[in-house]
């Protein structure tokens, strides 16, 4: 894979990728290591495809958003007035 297979909008580089989820650039590499997170090698360094981030970007499945939107409405049932007073802040 050269440089110009690489779209600045579809890929992140390591160090992007580690903050976008929250994991500390060695881990993200460990994890590419280990085969956990796909990556392209571009010389000496690492590409990763946002798609193939875990979680972030990928879809989620129906029962998943189920759950999320079940989730949300019991936050909302017992803590609407704080999240209220919350957003007036």
């Amino acid at each position: 894979m050269n440089n110009k297979d690489v779209s600045k909008n579809e890929y992140l580089s390591v160090s992007e990728a580690a903050k976008m989820i929250g994991y500390s650039r060695q881990h993200v590499l460990r994890l590419i290591k280990s085969g956990q997170i796909k990556a392209k090698r571009i010389g000496r360094s690492f590409v990763v495809k946002k798609n193939d981030l875990p979680g972030l970007f990928s879809e989620i499945s129906p029962i998943e958003k189920k759950e999320v939107v079940r989730s949300v409405d019991k936050i909302f049932k017992y803590y609407e007035d704080a999240l209220k007073k919350l957003g007036k802040e």
